[in-house]
């Protein structure tokens, strides 16, 4: 049987038959790898595949949340802007929540109250005190009750951080202000104070809603926020009060004092004596002296 297998694949051909076969495997094995088919090493391949994917929808997360925190910059100032800060206005509607006295300023204030001199009193004085509050009307009690001159105005000691465009200065004894339709402010830290108008100041226009006061049979007086102006050659100018003046409403910032059997409304540094003229509840500016008889 040998001799016959010899004979038919001679014995170095019968070898090169053995070692062709036992490479294949190893050639396909080989091809497999590279190919990235089959096999554990393309296995292990596709954990790192998956791992490489979660790693870029991170980095693309990240990306926008730095887009956010840019625009929300950018919002941010927006709102501190002048344009958007105007809208101080819609804070107006309640004038009493943002009155601040914290902030320090100079205020240029009405201390002084203009003695009518055409009109003699004929009414006594009532005295309290060591001093004579001279009125020409009786006295009738109603409560004080502050009036708000619409959206445009404010009180003393409301802070603004800006101002409106329409805003203009005015100067008074080289002391600057800010004056915006019936509302004057004075710089403060961080922003603007309203404060009570500067006697002295002169505007072109008076504020809207302003009403004619009568001083004496010569005089007029326009009224409008708790200040007084008359008209002059260059405008209206901030006057102080003259005593006798009646008037229907008082700004907010004005307070009740009881004097004696009396109470009248102090704004600033003018005392207000409640009164009822043709029916309706009005207040006049009252005449204050030293009593010199005690």
């Amino acid at each position: 049987m040998k001799n016959k297998i010899n004979k038919l694949i001679p014995v170095k051909y019968l070898f090169m038959i053995l070692g062709i076969a036992v490479m294949v495997p190893f050639t396909d094995l080989s091809a497999q790898v590279k190919k990235g088919g089959g096999g554990g090493g393309a296995k292990r391949s596709a954990p790192a595949a998956n791992h490489s994917k979660p790693s870029n929808v991170g980095s693309n997360r990240s990306t926008p949340s730095k887009n956010n925190i840019s625009n929300s910059g950018n919002k941010t100032n927006n709102i501190n802007s002048g344009n958007k800060n105007v809208s101080i206005d819609n804070s107006k509607k309640n004038v009493n929540v943002n009155v601040n006295n914290s902030h320090n300023t100079n205020i240029h204030n009405n201390n002084s109250v203009r003695r009518n001199t055409y009109h003699p009193y004929t009414r006594p004085p009532y005295r309290y005190g060591g001093r004579r509050y001279n009125c020409y009307h009786p006295y009738y009690y109603h409560p004080y009750r502050p009036f708000a001159w619409g959206p445009m105005w404010h009180p003393w000691g409301f802070f603004a951080a800006t101002l409106a465009t329409t805003a203009i200065i005015v100067s008074v004894e080289n002391q600057h202000y800010h004056y915006d339709q019936g509302v004057y402010y004075a710089q403060a830290n961080g922003g603007y104070t309203v404060v009570q108008a500067p006697v002295g100041a002169t505007i072109t226009t008076l504020p809207p809603q302003s009403q004619t006061v009568v001083v004496n049979e010569t005089t007029n007086n326009y009224y409008y926020g708790g200040t007084y102006y008359e008209k002059s050659d260059k405008g209206y100018t901030v006057v102080p009060p003259t005593a006798g003046t009646v008037v229907e409403n008082l700004p907010d910032g004005g307070k009740e004092v009881k004097m004696g059997s009396q109470n009248y409304v102090k704004v600033g540094e003018t005392y207000y004596q409640p009164i009822q003229q043709d029916g309706k509840n009005m207040y006049e500016v009252a005449d204050v002296e030293d009593d010199d008889d005690n």
